[in-house]
């Protein structure tokens, strides 16, 4: 549910914001000058604007397009993110943007040409390599995809960007749009997951496990490059025991031959962002495990961390090629 709509007055006559305000014709709509008169003030209640979030329409003007914190990548030199929202749809408790931001509320950016005009820049200042952006760091990149229309307009850009390549990360089964859209083997989408156990406790709202894998069987059967982000690895006592059950359930469903690429990574939040989620979850069980400050993280011992990883490893190694396989090293 959409509680209200804040729009800049700059963008009120945009035909992409015009259509989203067609969509909640019964919802409030507030003028506004700037997103960050509502997105940034401090001392807000996050985890109650969280169950009933405002939505904000606006233009980003600077820092479109952002160099990926290094060793974020699947294998070449050039990555980059960019956000067409800030927030995301879901409430994942170890969600690090929980910590990032003062404010729960959704900022939908729709100067979506400014955007790919970025793109475009820094695609030519690197040519001829390969560079890779990432659009789900900030947001879910599908999840609202009814509301944004974001795959509708940055796919068939990037198929006609030559030497550009693009991850969309989601949790979400929002896949139809691709499916009206010629697949383009330079968009990857890649679904993340968590074990069952950490599903249930940890991602409220999100998709069933089930649901995420048929999404993904469908899109990979029509012809769409697909990934899995095993991301993050959450420890208690049975944890490796449902992974392999995870890898189990999926790779029943899926080819592992149309798996264009594999990640894994252990739970870690930067340090001020764990803090920040810590004072608005205080009781949560995740944040009250055995956690230690690794270079600036919070995360597992660097010890358990390790098993966790090489257990998962070996198992994920059972199913899929090697080459595949690009383990989280940005964080460590």
């Amino acid at each position: 549910m959409v509680s209200c709509i804040y729009i800049e007055t700059a963008v009120s006559d945009h035909p992409r914001a015009q259509k989203i305000l067609d969509r909640y014709r019964q919802v409030p709509v507030v003028e506004i000058e700037h997103h960050g008169e509502v997105f940034n003030p401090r001392a807000q209640n996050f985890r109650l604007q969280k169950s009933n979030p405002a939505l904000i329409i606006s233009s980003k003007h600077k820092r479109r397009v952002l160099a990926a914190p290094e060793g974020y990548g699947l294998g070449v030199k050039h990555n980059y993110y960019f956000s067409h929202m800030l927030n995301c749809l879901y409430d994942c408790r170890y969600c690090f943007l929980q910590g990032m931001y003062p404010s729960a509320h959704q900022v939908i950016f729709v100067n979506y040409e400014d955007f790919s005009d970025s793109i475009t820049e820094t695609v030519e200042l690197h040519a001829p390599d390969p560079v890779w952006f990432f659009s789900g760091y900030d947001c879910d990149s599908l999840a609202y995809e009814p509301v944004t229309r974001f795959a509708e307009y940055f796919v068939p850009f990037i198929a006609r960007t030559k030497n550009a390549w693009l991850e969309l990360r989601t949790k979400s089964t929002q896949v139809r749009q691709l499916l009206k859209i010629q697949p383009c083997e330079r968009v990857v989408t890649a679904f993340s997951f968590t074990d069952a156990h950490s599903h249930a406790k940890l991602e409220h709202g999100v998709p069933s496990i089930s649901k995420r894998i048929e999404a993904m069987k469908t899109l990979s059967e029509a012809g769409w490059p697909v990934g899995l982000r095993f991301d993050p690895l959450v420890y208690y006592d049975n944890f490796a025991q449902s992974f392999a059950q995870l890898l189990e359930q999926i790779f029943s469903a899926i080819d592992p031959n149309r798996i264009h690429s594999v990640s894994l990574g252990a739970f870690r939040l930067p340090k001020d962002n764990f803090r920040q989620i810590h004072r608005l979850y205080p009781d949560e069980a995740l944040f009250a495990q055995n956690l230690e400050l690794n270079n600036a993280m919070m995360s597992y011992p660097l010890s358990q961390e390790q098993s966790m990883i090489k257990d998962c490893e070996s198992m994920l190694m059972n199913y899929i090629n090697p080459d595949t396989y690009f383990p989280c090293e940005w964080y460590e």
